[in-house]
């Protein structure tokens, strides 16, 4: 009888220590913040202000901005290679810092070979802090690599604020390894803004640092 009382008295002891050591509920932690570009910032605290003076708006909803981007890829052979097409994401990802959609062809041509739902081309959509990241690199560090490159050419609007420019390689963007791509891609670059005429986008663009071919007209 004692040996099970001490038993009883050791297990007892033993289901306290267990309630002691119990785990405590881990503490809530904050959200991970993407840190602000430094683009963004510069158009809030240099751009705007400065669009503001020189057109005599009094409120800051009159201010152009940017809303989106948007760059596409054609791959002419994908539609019989697939491995084309996943080749080219896998640039377009390393370059934008987002997986791209694959872009299929709306009717049939019979001399290209080609049918209604195959794959032709991708292209990526950016916003918020991702696309002013995009851009930072694309006017600051990608550009100024272009081969002769005389700055972009400031007729290139739609005549209602957006831009579209056309680059030739994707080697110009640094994250680029020639030893690892199968082949030269070019893209095209739209920027879309909420300017109401072309002129306030060339100047918003140009305030973000966008290089500009000089033209007598500037």
């Amino acid at each position: 009888m004692a040996d099970k009382k001490e038993k009883k008295q050791k297990t007892g002891e033993s289901g306290g220590k267990q309630k002691d050591t119990a785990k405590e509920p881990e503490k809530a932690t904050k959200p991970f913040r993407t840190p602000k570009s430094r683009l963004l910032s510069r158009y809030r605290d240099e751009v705007a202000p400065s669009l503001m003076r020189e057109f005599g708006w009094t409120n800051t909803f009159q201010v152009p901005r940017l809303e989106k981007v948007i760059i596409s890829m054609g791959v002419g052979d994908g539609s019989r290679d697939i491995k084309l097409i996943e080749a080219a994401a896998k640039d377009l990802t390393i370059i934008a810092g987002q997986k791209p959609m694959i872009t299929k062809a709306r009717k049939s041509v019979a001399s290209y070979k080609l049918r209604t739902g195959m794959p032709v081309g991708i292209f990526v959509t950016l916003r918020g802090n991702r696309m002013y990241e995009f851009l930072d690199k694309l006017f600051s560090i990608a550009l100024p690599r272009v081969r002769d490159f005389q700055g972009i050419n400031p007729n290139s609007f739609d005549g209602t604020g957006n831009f579209t420019m056309g680059i030739r390689e994707q080697l110009v963007f640094p994250e680029i390894d020639y030893d690892e791509i199968d082949r030269v891609r070019g893209m095209d670059i739209t920027i879309v803004t909420t300017a109401k005429n072309d002129m306030h986008a060339l100047a918003l663009l140009k305030g973000l640092g966008c290089p500009f071919r000089a033209t007598s007209a500037s």
